[in-house]
């Protein structure tokens, strides 16, 4: 059965009224507009739920849905290297190339690189690793990527889906650089590069943080900027449940965002 078709004039507008009441800070009437958006969109095109969590209502998704983060890329593929990385400062494939040279970790044989956006994680760990495979839920910057020539394999995919049905040969790197920003619960994530690695493989991911005081105590929530933050002892865990032994977490600085540096992780960990 198809979807019924959505009203793209009415949802603009539903949008864009909740937009200017959140930017007004009407808490109670833009929760109102986005509940609005999502009846209009029930897929979620532009992320009405994460915001509405990150005003901190409504419960917290255990993930960014789909379509927004499709959407989002889609929408910014084209500039998205100058945003990220010159505007962003965003570095964090450099750091991890970094790690591994001084852990004296690699080269590795296969890797697989989840939200490889436009290829910089990629192309950064190109000369460590004889094949590598990249996966987006974004078919424009897959189509960026494939245009660098960086990568063996491409997929378009959602990557929890992709771990669940992938029977390729195991990976003995996954890497997974500004992914868990659009995901709250970690233990599907966590359990499916597990199950799509050989035993003693890596697994490399950044995440961001928020400080304590703001965190509460919760594994993970919605930042003021609509993205995942989770807290250390939430991802030491979820590792350790999934067979995952910590190398090391690392304080680093994510992105620079409205001026200000983001506080996050970089986590390397072995499968045990």
């Amino acid at each position: 059965m198809s979807k019924p078709k959505i009203d793209e004039e009415a949802l603009a507008e539903a949008y864009n009224r909740a937009l200017s009441l959140e930017k007004a800070g009407d808490i109670d009437a833009a929760v109102k507009a986005y509940e609005d958006v999502l009846a209009l969109d029930p897929d979620d095109h532009g992320g009405a739920a994460v915001r509405i969590a990150a005003m901190g209502r409504g419960d917290t998704p255990t993930r960014a849905p789909d379509a927004y983060v499709e959407t989002l890329f889609d929408q910014h593929a084209e500039a998205f290297e100058d945003i990220l990385v010159e505007q962003l400062g965003y570095a964090v494939p450099v750091l991890v190339r970094q790690r591994l040279q001084t852990l004296g970790l690699g080269p590795f044989r296969r890797m697989l690189d989840l939200g490889c956006g436009t290829g910089l994680t990629g192309g950064t760990l190109r000369d460590m690793a004889d094949d590598i495979t990249g996966l987006d839920i974004s078919e424009n910057m897959v189509e960026i990527a494939h245009e660098k020539d960086l990568y063996d394999t491409l997929y378009v995919a959602e990557v929890e889906d992709f771990l669940e049905d992938n029977d390729d040969e195991p990976f003995d790197l996954i890497t997974a650089t500004d992914v868990l920003p659009y995901l709250g619960a970690l233990e599907p994530l966590f359990f499916g590069a597990a199950e799509n690695m050989v035993q003693g493989g890596l697994f490399i991911f950044s995440s961001e943080t928020l400080p304590d005081d703001i965190m509460a105590g919760r594994p993970y929530m919605v930042g003021p900027h609509q993205r995942f933050a989770h807290s250390a002892d939430y991802i030491r865990q979820r590792l350790s449940e999934t067979g995952f032994e910590l190398v090391e977490i690392t304080d680093i600085n994510v992105r620079m965002q409205d001026g200000e540096p983001t506080p996050g992780y970089l986590v390397i960990a072995r499968l045990a």
